[in-house]
C-alpha cells in the first residue's frame, strides 16, 4: 500500500469529487507513462491509480449504483489500460475545486 495515510482513514473524509479527482491525478501519470512507453513508471502509477480506485469502491458512503460504475471503471482498466477517460476524471477534479 502507498498510500498509507489515506487508506487509515482520510480518504473517507474527502467528497467524491475530491477522491475521483485524485484518481484521475493517478491515471493521468499512467496515461502519460504509458504513452512514453515508460513501462516502470505506468506499472508504479496503474498500481497507485487502482489503489485509489479501490479505496473509493470501499467507501461505505457511496451507494450501490455508484459502487456498480467505480467497478465497471476498474474492470475496464484492468482488462487493457484505456487512455481516453481523462474527461470523465478533469470533470471531478473541476468539482472538486469548486
Amino acid at each position: 500500500m502507498q498510500h498509507v495515510e489515506l487508506a487509515n482513514g482520510r480518504w473517507f473524509t474527502m467528497t467524491l469529487a475530491e477522491q475521483l479527482g485524485n484518481v484521475g491525478s493517478e491515471y493521468s501519470r499512467a496515461v502519460s507513462s504509458h504513452k512514453r512507453n515508460d513501462q516502470a513508471r505506468f506499472n508504479s502509477a496503474l498500481a497507485r491509480f487502482l489503489e485509489l480506485l479501490d479505496l473509493t469502491i470501499i467507501d461505505p458512503r457511496w451507494n450501490v449504483h455508484r459502487k456498480r460504475e467505480l467497478l465497471r471503471l476498474r474492470e475496464i482498466s484492468c482488462e487493457g489500460f484505456p487512455e481516453n477517460l481523462q474527461t470523465y476524471f478533469d470533470q471531478f477534479a473541476i468539482l472538486a475545486r469548486k
